[in-house]
Formats: C-alpha cells, structure tokens, sequence
C-alpha cells in the first residue's frame, strides 16, 4: 500500500494562488514546477485575464488570498499600473498574470516545456 504525503507548502502556496486566479475568473490556469530547471523559483503559475481590469483584479485577488491563509506578500510586484502582464513574486512561487496577447507573445508554457505540469481542476 502506498502512504498518502501531503504536498509541501510550497506546492500548497502554488495550489492557493491558482485557487484564487479561479475564483477572479481567471483562465487556462498552469502550474510548472521548475525547481530542477531554475534558481529563480520551485513553481510558476500562468494565468490569462481578459482585460487589464481583470488582470489586476485577479492579482488583488491573489495577494488578498495568499496575505489571509499565509500571512505573505510579495517581495516584488510589476506590472500592476498597465495590466497587461502582472508579476508577482512570492519567492518560491512566481505568479505570471497575462492578458492573451502578451500571454501567447511570451509564450512562457514553450520556453518552460520541459518543466513538469501540476494538476489544477479550476472550480468556476
């Protein structure tokens, strides 16, 4: 019988911050685990919003949500006063918020390709 390991916290920040995207309508929610492959972060989370509304919205989101279960913000945070791609930067996770443009311009899902893929079931 195989035992059950609960995901680390830093897969259960990821799976918060996807949670919030989905619950600001956010779409075609992707999470890479990159740690094998980069330095900078274990996960990226890629979100596509709308419009630059939407965008900052589901970065508020996501900051209301990860300050409430995990008592954190970002380190850093670019991108807010255009809307057009919102990063935000929580150390391990790294939160990429696009509009669809940029997001297929950037087409970081390419670049990353060789990271694993982490299951997300979007609720909304």
């Amino acid at each position: 019988m195989t035992r059950f390991e609960p995901p680390d916290p830093t897969t259960q920040l990821a799976l918060t911050i996807a949670q919030a995207a989905d619950e600001r309508k956010g779409r075609d929610i992707l999470l890479l685990r990159v740690a094998e492959l980069s330095y900078l972060a274990d996960y990226f989370v890629l979100v596509t919003g709308y419009s630059s509304a939407q965008v900052r919205a589901i970065a508020r989101g996501i900051q209301d949500q990860v300050a409430e279960q995990w008592h954190a913000q970002p380190r850093h945070q670019e991108g807010s006063a255009e809307g057009g791609w919102v990063l935000q930067d929580y150390g391990d996770v790294i939160v990429h918020i696009f509009l669809p443009k940029e997001r297929e311009f950037y087409d970081l899902e390419r670049f990353w390709a060789h990271a694993e893929r982490l299951a997300f079931s979007p609720v909304g």
